[in-house]
């Protein structure tokens, strides 16, 4: 029988790398194995522990979380050929600007290693020990957050030093002011759509749910952040280094694919529970995940682009026509659409 449960040091441990990640000089989490193969940080044990969790799950009669980033496909602005557009004309600071909000988003993913987890085992009629939720206050939040946060204490950076490094490989790191990004980038919404159970529990569903579509929504911008980085006329002084910046990229990307993983494994374990009602009685969690996950795919495909796109598309061009041929630029943004 696969093993279920495991200790805090174990969801941690890293593997033994033949190689340390060290890119121009700053020591990333992570590695490198004898096969010169990128391997994430703390999944000696994590991963074989998601495919035990995963696999005891169907046997249990439920499945792992459907969804992917396919569910925020659509039009995004600025497109590609937009921000190519910019970067042609020489305005480099939008994609400077992108770059560090970036780095800084994932910098307040550490905090997911201080998030405090609410009594799931009383909140749940069955045991959750041996099931990945069981195990969320027990090193995979850590886990989470040191991916996103690094370790500064051991001067192991994260995926947020990973986007700085990535950034000034191609700019250098004084190259445009610093900015700081929106404070908020999950939905922001005080109304009770699980009454039936306790407050605290239905924030935390809720943050897993968000959590897992912010997920979503990076991969897609961190695919195009690499197309971006690896078009050969653009950064075309330092066309090497902006390829080393699109691998960094790449391995962010390998490190979050465990992320989703992740979610996708806990929101499939709650589907497949019996949660507690306020009333004392119980409801199927299918019930309450499906009714939440349908009002946040609207929000997160029909509201939150329609107003993120009007915000940024004023921003640019207030942006653009700061500059001496904006209108020249503005011409060539534009027809890139």
């Amino acid at each position: 029988m696969a093993q279920l449960v495991y200790e805090y040091d174990e969801l941690l441990a890293d593997h033994d790398y033949a190689e340390p990640h060290i890119v121009a000089g700053r020591r990333l989490h992570g590695g490198f194995l004898a096969d010169g193969t990128y391997q994430p940080p703390r999944t000696l044990v994590r991963e074989p522990a998601l495919a035990a969790w995963e696999e005891a799950l169907r046997e249990r009669g439920g499945e792992p979380f459907a969804a992917n980033a396919n569910l925020l496909d659509g039009v995004r602005f600025p497109t590609i050929p937009q921000q190519l557009a910019l970067l042609r004309h020489g305005l480099d600071q939008p994609f400077w600007n992108t770059l560090t909000f970036v780095a800084k988003i994932e910098a307040k993913g550490a905090f997911l290693s201080m998030l405090p987890v609410p009594d799931l085992s009383a909140a749940i009629a069955e045991d959750i020990s041996e099931m990945a939720i069981g195990h969320l206050d027990r090193g995979l939040l850590d886990a989470h957050g040191l991916d996103e946060g690094g370790n500064p204490a051991l001067g192991i950076g994260g995926h947020d030093e990973m986007w700085f490094v990535a950034r000034d490989l191609v700019y250098g790191p004084d190259a445009h002011p610093d900015v700081e990004p929106d404070d908020n980038i999950a939905r922001e919404d005080s109304t009770r759509h699980l009454p039936e159970i306790g407050r605290e529990i239905e924030e935390f569903f809720s943050f897993l749910a968000n959590l897992l579509v912010i997920e979503f929504r990076a991969e897609i911008g961190f695919a195009e952040t690499q197309t971006i980085l690896r078009s050969p006329d653009v950064f075309t002084d330092r066309r090497a280094e902006a390829e080393t910046a699109a691998e960094i990229v790449e391995r962010i990307r390998t490190d979050e694919r465990i992320h989703v993983r992740s979610l996708n494994l806990y929101l499939g374990e709650l589907r497949h529970l019996h949660l507690r009602t306020n009333d004392g009685g119980q409801v199927p969690g299918h019930v309450l995940i499906d009714r939440f996950w349908n009002g946040l795919v609207h929000w997160a495909t029909v509201e939150q682009p329609r107003l993120v796109a009007a915000d940024t598309r004023q921003r640019m061009y207030e942006r653009i026509a700061r500059e001496s041929d904006g209108k020249a630029i503005r011409a060539a943004f534009d027809a890139a659409a």
